[in-house]
């Protein structure tokens, strides 16, 4: 019986090995997380600030979700926007003629949450300054203002360069579309007793503000959704990482919904024929915890 203590601690140790070997190899990953902030500098498409045009007005959105449509980490200030590291890019479709993202397969999450997790190898060793994110759909609440009533109303909007929609949700109501719908594509769902409403609109083409302070020396395609942001300090990859690196991704909400104020009061009135111009984010702070 003098066997057994000593085959006790051989199975013991044959146990601890495997499980060093097992969290040898548990992956490492780069998180990036939605931050939305209405307090974040508001900039204009050359990343500069920016105020509201005398005749608008705006609010700053309450973010129930977004999704993104690509993601890039640059080295520098003169790296081509897709010659940096792409760690993803969603699905697409021609179905509805011309190439563009499909909706169904786009991956959402709210303030403070996931959006985006790649295995740390899959990223060169480097140092990375810039951040690319082509945002894609934005779901939030904005007041509306109509005879008798301010409505806490659901707004979808879709600033992708070009999504497939075959049927979405607003808040409670589906829209069924059949077809594509460019950059600034959007759908207004509110309630009051006994009465509710969903109404489309089209921003016009160039109107969606995407914020680039390299557009000199990088610039992105017209219609594009990809904002631009430089790391509050540099990232730096070793690639000997052991523990997952998190990204918060800081997004401008500051007065984002823009519309054309006809009466000079402030509020969004559709019902007097006010038009909403922008529905861009309007910067991004990339940091790491």
């Amino acid at each position: 019986m003098k066997f057994l203590p000593f085959l006790f601690l051989s199975l013991l140790a044959i146990s601890f090995t495997a499980c060093k070997k097992s969290d040898s190899t548990t992956a490492v990953n780069i998180n990036f997380i939605f931050k939305f902030d209405s307090t974040q500098a508001r900039l204009n498409g050359a990343g500069q600030p920016s105020t509201i045009p005398a005749g608008n007005a705006g609010q700053s959105p309450r973010f129930n979700t977004m999704s993104a449509h690509y993601l890039e980490l640059a080295p520098s200030a003169t790296t081509a926007l897709g010659a940096g590291a792409v760690l993803y890019r969603a699905p697409e479709v021609t179905t509805g003629g011309a190439t563009a993202i499909d909706f169904t397969k786009s991956n959402f999450a709210g303030n403070n949450a996931i959006f985006l997790s790649v295995p740390v190898k899959s990223l060169a060793a480097g140092t990375y300054n810039w951040l690319r994110v082509s945002l894609a759909y934005q779901n939030y609440n904005v007041y509306v203002t109509a005879p008798g009533n301010v409505i806490d109303a659901t707004v979808a909007s879709f600033i992708g360069f070009n999504t497939y929609l075959s049927t979405y949700k607003v808040k409670d109501s589906t829209v069924i579309v059949n077809g594509n719908k460019a950059q600034g594509y959007w759908a207004v769902e509110g309630h009051v007793p006994g009465f509710g409403f969903v109404s489309t609109g089209q921003a016009p083409p160039g109107a969606t503000t995407v914020p680039n302070p390299l557009f000199a020396t990088s610039p992105i395609p017209v219609g594009s959704c990809v904002v631009t942001g430089q790391f509050a300090a540099p990232l730096i990859i070793t690639g000997n990482e052991s523990t997952d690196i998190n990204i918060i991704v800081s997004l401008s909400t500051n007065k984002s919904f823009e519309w054309i104020d006809t009466n000079g009061n402030g509020k969004y009135e559709p019902t007097l024929g006010e038009q909403v111009v922008d529905m861009g984010i309007r910067g991004m702070i990339p940091t790491k915890l």
